[in-house]
């Protein structure tokens, strides 16, 4: 007698549900500085300076002041309820590390695609990967001091982009923009989830 309820912290513990999201995007377009932005923890970063020798396979026309590149991932957490934590995963933005896109996509419930106006043309690997990966995804333009600024729909038709994927502004610098674009993520992604025939879908 007296055992039922001897445990009432083990009992009701609670085990977070996990949500991967990737940050991807061009060379420079700011996915080191989003994931720092939004991040609770201190960022785990895989920056190296450029040098002479990857300057020449590193095209920094637009982003001539970036003088270091992600050569692996850059990584931060978001807890948003006890029962409910985002993982963002920043991917390198360099041709010769898309190898590693595969591994760091492998469970991902979304992606954000970091776009620069500056080098457009350098979304265009990471929504051609989502798109045949079938990961929902959303464009967020990072606008830049000193750039010029698009409307959305200018984007999405320079893109190529469905009409279901949503395109936003933002600042990579700033915390409540970062946070912004994440939610927007995620609601693009549950209602991709929800429309009937999608796998997961209620039924």
């Amino acid at each position: 007698m007296g055992y039922a309820g001897s445990y009432p912290d083990s009992a009701q513990q609670v085990v977070p549900i996990a949500v991967k999201i990737l940050i991807a995007g061009g060379f420079g377009a700011g996915k080191t500085t989003m994931v720092s932005s939004v991040t609770e923890i201190r960022p785990l970063r895989t920056e190296e300076h450029l040098t002479a020798s990857s300057m020449n396979v590193d095209v920094t026309y637009g982003v001539e002041e970036k003088t270091t590149t992600t050569v692996a991932m850059d990584f931060g957490r978001i807890t948003i309820r006890d029962d409910l934590v985002v993982y963002l995963f920043g991917t390198p933005g360099q041709k010769r590390f898309w190898f590693m896109w595969d591994e760091l996509a492998y469970g991902a419930s979304g992606a954000v695609v970091l776009a620069d106006t500056r080098r457009l043309a350098d979304s265009f690997p990471s929504v051609d990967y989502f798109e045949q990966q079938g990961t929902p995804f959303m464009v967020a333009v990072n606008c830049f001091d000193g750039a010029r600024r698009f409307a959305p729909e200018i984007v999405r038709s320079a893109l190529n982009l469905s009409r279901d994927v949503p395109v936003m502004l933002c600042d990579a610098r700033q915390r409540a923009s970062c946070r912004d674009v994440l939610v927007t993520l995620v609601e693009h992604a549950i209602w991709l989830l929800s429309r009937p025939g999608s796998v997961g879908a209620a039924r």
